[in-house]
């Protein structure tokens, strides 16, 4: 089997998958839960073909606790703002018994008034993320390595804005 390769899936590395747009390359994507301010707390790596709806529930989860007032570090966000690929009545239960207020486009309706100045905070954390060559295009085959990546360049995004904050 010349040229061929016996297990292709093992060669190209775990976490990839058929490419929404290529269908013969294989590819993986970020998905990536921030505050309003555009700083990232969640990054989850996954095949391409990946929906962002199975992953909504598990960003929530991952939010670091917050620390500030006196008491318990608080958790979970006060609201989540999502498109409408995150419209789902599972998700939107969920998040509601949770205590989290969803304010998410419903896909048979026009967006939601005032959201798409928001979306630009999203498009720039991930203009941000992917201004890194190393994860812009995958080249890693090991997964836990692509994740090594992710988190300084993650930490090095919040270490920016925390600086143009500052000064």
């Amino acid at each position: 089997m010349r040229g061929r390769l016996s297990r292709p899936r093992e060669n190209r590395g775990a976490a990839t998958g058929p490419s929404p747009v290529d269908r013969r390359k294989t590819g993986c994507k970020h998905h990536l839960i921030w505050d309003g301010r555009g700083t990232p707390l969640h990054v989850i790596t996954t095949a391409a073909n990946v929906n962002d709806i199975t992953q909504a529930l598990a960003l929530v989860d991952g939010i670091p606790p917050v620390a500030g007032r006196h008491g318990h570090p608080r958790r979970r966000p006060e609201a989540v703002l999502g498109d409408k690929a995150c419209d789902s009545r599972a998700v939107r239960h969920e998040l509601r018994r949770r205590r989290i207020l969803p304010v998410i486009s419903r896909k048979c309706s026009p967006n939601i008034k005032g959201l798409g100045r928001l979306r630009s905070v999203v498009e720039q954390t991930f203009a941000l993320l992917h201004q890194f060559k190393r994860l812009a295009v995958r080249w890693e085959r090991r997964p836990e390595l692509h994740d090594a990546s992710v988190s300084p360049v993650c930490s090095l995004i919040c270490w920016r804005l925390l600086t143009k904050q500052v000064g």
